[in-house]
C-alpha cells in the first residue's frame, strides 16, 4: 500500500480514555492517509487494544475526538459505520453451525436491506473474496474446521466483503505460526484498503508497515517510518530490552536483534557487559 496519497481517511485528536478514574490512554493524536498501513506497537499493557477500541466504536473516549473523512464517527449510525469500517479481531469468533462461504457472506449485511436476500452479484463477491484470501477450495467446509491461519483469512475475506474505507485489525497475526504471520500481513497489503493493525512483532511491523506508532503507558511515544520510530535507544527504554538494529538485507526496513542473558539497564546496548567482554 502507498502512504502517499494526500487523502486523510481517519483524524485522531486529543484522544483519551478512563477505566474507573485510572487513565488508560492519554492525549494520542495522529492522522491516517487513505491506501497506508498503520502498524499500533507497544509493550503489553501500553494500550494498543485499548485505541482500537476506542476508533470502531467498541468503547467511548473520556475524552478527544475521532474523525473518519473529516465526520465525527459519533454522528454515524451503526449500519453506516459498518459500512466505512470493518474490524477483524485477535480472538477468532466461533461459528459452528457456518460454513466458510456463510461466515465470508456476513460481509454483506450492511449493505443489505432488512429484508433483502441475497443475490448472483453478491455470491460473485464472496468467491471472489475467498479467491483473494486463497479459501476457495474451503469454501464449503465448515468454519470451525479451519486451521487458525485459514481463520483468519476467512475474517479477512468477511471484511473484503463488507467493502470499508478502513480496515481495523487487533494483533491478526497472534497464535499464527510465522508462515501465516508473514502471509496475513502481506495479504493485507493487497487489499487496497486503509490498514490500522496492532502487531506484537517489532520485526514484522518493520517489514510490512507505512507507518507505526508506538505507544507506552497510554501515551504516543513515537509515530512515523519504521526507520523513524524502530531506533535501539527507543527500543530499549520501551520495551526494556538491549538490541542492535541494522537495515534488513532484503527491504532495508529495521531489522531488530535482540541480545539475552542479562539485566538490559546494567548493560550496553550492544550486549557487552561493563567491562567490555562478550556476555
Amino acid at each position: 500500500m502507498s502512504s502517499q496519497a494526500s487523502e486523510t481517511v481517519l483524524t485522531v485528536r486529543g484522544l483519551g480514555w478512563k477505566l474507573n478514574s485510572q487513565p488508560i490512554l492519554s492525549d494520542i493524536e495522529f492522522s491516517l492517509a487513505k491506501g497506508s498501513m498503520l502498524g499500533i506497537i507497544g509493550p503489553n499493557g501500553a494500550g494498543k487494544s485499548s485505541l482500537l477500541r476506542c476508533l470502531y466504536r467498541f468503547i467511548k473516549p473520556t475524552s478527544g475526538k475521532i474523525h473518519l473523512f473529516g465526520q465525527p464517527i459519533t454522528a454515524l449510525s451503526a449500519k453506516a459505520f459498518a459500512k466505512q469500517i470493518a474490524v477483524v479481531l485477535q480472538d477468532t469468533p466461533h461459528h459452528f453451525e457456518m460454513t466458510t462461504t456463510q461466515l465470508v457472506s456476513l460481509g454483506l449485511t450492511p449493505h443489505k436491506g432488512a429484508f433483502e436476500f441475497t443475490n448472483a452479484d453478491d455470491r460473485e463477491v464472496v468467491a471472489q473474496a475467498l479467491i483473494k484470501v486463497g479459501l476457495a477450495d474451503k469454501a464449503n467446509q465448515a468454519y470451525e474446521s479451519l486451521s487458525g491461519g485459514e481463520k483468519q483469512r476467512a475474517l479477512i475475506a468477511r471484511a473484503i466483503v463488507q467493502r470499508p474505507q478502513l480496515l481495523i485489525l487487533d494483533e491478526p497475526t497472534n497464535h499464527l505460526d510465522i508462515r501465516y504471520q508473514i502471509q496475513t500481513l502481506e495479504l493485507l497489503h493487497t487489499l487496497n484498503i486503509t490498514v490500522i493493525t496492532s502487531i506484537h512483532d517489532l520485526n514484522l511491523a518493520s517489514a510490512l508497515c507505512d507507518e507505526l506508532l508506538l505507544l507506552d503507558k497510554g501515551r504516543c511515544v513515537a509515530k512515523g517510518t519504521p526507520k523513524a520510530v524502530l531506533t535501539e535507544q527507543r527500543i530499549g527504554e520501551v520495551f526494556d530490552v538491549c538490541c542492535e538494529v541494522k537495515p534488513h538485507p532484503q527491504h532495508g526496513n529495521p531489522l531488530i536483534s535482540y541480545f539475552y542473558g542479562y539485566e538490559p539497564r546494567s548493560k550496553s546496548h550492544h550486549g557487552l557487559e561493563e567491562g567490555g567482554k562478550d556476555v
